[in-house]
């Protein structure tokens, strides 16, 4: 009787699904005669987290872990690909002609009208129209009467000759450093028959902020 009495007291002990599994993975090894290295003791510490027989999501742990690869894998692209993007903005910026420093491109001239700062020109005003790449750069907004370059004042100088201009518009077919006019001043600083000359030109206090 005190046989069955104590049979009765004594309470099933069942060991964990994991546990159950790394002793299995553990008995396979001795009996393989391998030893537990790196690698096992990765899967074992696998297979205590995330215990095969569970569903994640309601789907096995199989496809719940490429899943979660899956998400990792396009979040992970998606952080490169704003870093790429923002280290490339900031090295397009720093090539922009917006210091202090002295500039060298190309002056041609144009037939000014109503420009992108909102501001009708004729063709005997001191007037300059630049990069579109420098403008839309330092553009805080759609509307381009707002840029903050819109009014800046430069000084552009050629064989001795130097005339004050003000930005009134952008230029969608000069590079960076090149300068668009109106015909009078094109006139002040070379032969309007040339059309296309080289010029150096720096900005005029306060120097546009980078």
């Amino acid at each position: 009787m005190e046989n069955l009495k104590a049979q009765e007291n004594v309470q099933e002990f069942r060991l964990p699904e994991w546990e159950t599994t790394a002793r299995h993975r553990r008995e396979t090894l001795v009996q393989t005669g391998q030893k537990s290295g790196v690698k096992e003791w990765v899967f074992l510490l696998f297979d205590r987290f995330m215990p095969a027989h569970r569903k994640y999501f309601g789907f096995s742990r199989k496809i719940a872990c490429v899943a979660i690869l899956v998400v990792l894998s396009i979040l992970l692209a998606l952080i490169l690909g704003l870093a790429i993007g923002l280290s490339r903005k900031s090295s397009q910026h720093q090539s922009l002609p917006l210091g202090s420093q002295t500039y060298t491109g190309d002056l041609t001239y144009y037939g000014p009208g109503l420009g992108a700062c909102g501001i009708t020109s004729s063709g005997t005003d001191h007037i300059v129209s630049i990069s579109h790449s420098t403008f839309d750069a330092v553009s805080k907004g759609s509307n381009p009467n707002a840029n903050p370059l819109c009014g800046h004042k430069l000084r552009a100088v050629r064989n001795g000759n130097s005339i004050d201009l003000t930005v009134v518009d952008r230029c969608v077919g000069c590079q960076p450093t090149d300068l668009d006019v109106s015909p009078g001043a094109f006139k002040q600083l070379a032969d309007p028959s040339l059309g296309r000359v080289e010029v150096t030109w720096a900005w005029l206090p306060p120097v546009p902020a980078t």
